[in-house]
Order: structure tokens, then C-alpha cells, then sequence
């Protein structure tokens, strides 16, 4: 059936292996390169690229995976729906998300839909905001954690206010301030997140018009806040994503209300599965919020 040949393709595309897609889907690398073959001749063109370094797909292979991912997914959809309608929630859930939402919010929320949507199953893709876009463009994730988007083609459903706050060490002389205005941090050594896609941190300043003083940007924020430890600068992270910060590290809050909305963005209807994961979500998210969590 083409169905199974166009899951197999998505998967040698995930993974750009034929092994790994073999293993992951249960089936003998030989059936694997068969049904890639029989695609491949019944389109009449090449569809992946082999080398040394594993398999991409061709530039005409990437085209007709985005139209086979719309067929899979209306797949999924009917099947979802006739589940639906025998009052039986069955179906797969796949999300792409930041760190921080990985650590604070998808433990107790997959615990939630474990025990009141078990035929309901969850997948889970990290990344950056820019990886998580592209994944919703391309059809890879049903739903993402963004902080805002620029595109219109995607649907954003804010969920949280996260602030902004300043990270410095004992050894800065601001560490005892009660706040942190940033009209008068210009020339402090900032150690920059540099998060892809919108970056709230960036847009802040620019919103102020302060021009920082950057003298690294990195990725990791544990790294960060090491390089705060050692009075190698300041920083600037959103709420959630500090924890567990070094003894002679504290966060301020900023004089200036700055903060960095996080939100859920679809590109496309959400199916009866998804649809129960954004109720569960958004229902964990008011309790959480009643409890002052």
C-alpha cells in the first residue's frame, strides 16, 4: 500500500538512514530500500541521494515528501475521527518544543494524558524556535512551544507571560540592586543567548534602544550562568529558563516590564488527539496558575 511506502520515505528522511528507519519501523533494511525503489519508479525520478554520510532526499524527493506528509496526516485525521466518534481517543501527537518546556511543563502533562488518554501517544521533537518552525512548515510536528511567530501562516495561541530577568554574580557591582535598569547597562560586558528565530532578549533591548555590550553569545544556559559565576559578564534569561543557579548568582527583575510570551502555534487543523492535548495543557496551565506554580 503507498500509505506504508510514504511512512517509510518519512522516515528515511527523519533519520537519513536505512538502517535506523528499518529498525524504527520493524522491518528488514532490505523492505526498507524496496519500498524506496518501487516509489521511485512508480514517480519516475530519483528520490533520495546515497554517500558517506548517510541519505538526503533530493530536491524533488523533499517536494513530494510535503505532499505525502499532507496525505499521512489526513490519514491520521480519519482515523482519529472515526475513533472520535466511538468515544474512543486514539491517535499520535506530535510536538516540537524548547528546553524550558520540556523540564517545567510536558512531565506533568504527559502523566495527565498517560492516565486519561492512554490509546493517545505523544511525541516529542527539542529544538530552537527557528528548528521548531521549520518543523511546523514542513509539516513534521502537528503543534509547537514558540515564543511568538512572524509568520502568518501558522495559528499562535498564547499561554504564558514569562519575564525577563537580569543574571549577575557578587562579584558585580550590581549585584545588590533591586532591579535592573537597562538604560544604564549599555557598556556591561552581556553574555547574549543566542537563541535562532525571535529573539526576545535582542528585541528588548532594541525596544529600548540600548545597544548592549556583547562580548559572547551562547546557546546553553547553564554555560551562561557559569560565565556569570565568574564575573565574565551579565545576562539577561527569561524566568523559566533559569534554575539552580550558583550560590554567588542571583536573578533581578528589570526595570523596564520585558518578558517573552510563550505559545502554542499550528499550522494546520488540529486533529481530535491534539485537540485533547490542548485541552489538558491548557487546563494544567490554570490550575498551575491558581496554585501560584
Amino acid at each position: 500500500m503507498s500509505l506504508v511506502k510514504y511512512e517509510i520515505l518519512n522516515k528515511v528522511a527523519e533519520v537519513h538512514s536505512f538502517t535506523k528507519a528499518a529498525t524504527s519501523l520493524g522491518l528488514t533494511q532490505s523492505a526498507v530500500s524496496h519500498a524506496i525503489s518501487s516509489l521511485e519508479k512508480e514517480f519516475g525520478f530519483n528520490l533520495i541521494h546515497r554517500n558517506r554520510t548517510g541519505v538526503t532526499l533530493t530536491e524533488d524527493g523533499m517536494q513530494m515528501l510535503y505532499e505525502m506528509r499532507k496525505v499521512l496526516l489526513a490519514q491520521e485525521h480519519l482515523q482519529q475521527a472515526a475513533s472520535n466518534i466511538l468515544g474512543v481517543s486514539k491517535g499520535t501527537v506530535r510536538i516540537g518544543l524548547i528546553s524550558t518546556i520540556s523540564t517545567h511543563w510536558m512531565p506533568n502533562i504527559i502523566h495527565i494524558m498517560d492516565s486519561h488518554y492512554p490509546g493517545i501517544r505523544i511525541e516529542l521533537r527539542e529544538g530552537d524556535y527557528y528548528e521548531i518552525e521549520q518543523w511546523l512548515l514542513k509539516g513534521e510536528v502537528d503543534c509547537g512551544f514558540l515564543n511568538r511567530t512572524s509568520s502568518k501562516q501558522f495559528d499562535f495561541m498564547p499561554l504564558k507571560r514569562d519575564p525577563l530577568l537580569c543574571i549577575v554574580s557578587s562579584h558585580s557591582p550590581l549585584y545588590d540592586r533591586t532591579e535592573i535598569d537597562l538604560l544604564e547597562i549599555g557598556d556591561t560586558p552581556i553574555i547574549m543567548p543566542s537563541y535562532k528565530g525571535t529573539n526576545d532578549v535582542m528585541t528588548t533591548f532594541e525596544k529600548y534602544g540600548v545597544q548592549p555590550n556583547i562580548r559572547f553569545e551562547l546557546y546553553d544556559e547553564k554555560a551562561i550562568a557559569s560565565m556569570v559565576e565568574h564575573n565574565v559578564g551579565i545576562s539577561i534569561l527569561p524566568e523559566m529558563a533559569i534554575s539552580m543557579l550558583p550560590d554567588n548568582v542571583k536573578a533581578l527583575p528589570l526595570a523596564q516590564e520585558s518578558f517573552r510570551t510563550i505559545g502554542l502555534s499550528t499550522k494546520q487543523k488540529l486533529s481530535p488527539a491534539s485537540k485533547k492535548f490542548v485541552e489538558v495543557l491548557k487546563n494544567w496551565l490554570a490550575n498551575a496558575e491558581t496554585k501560584g506554580e
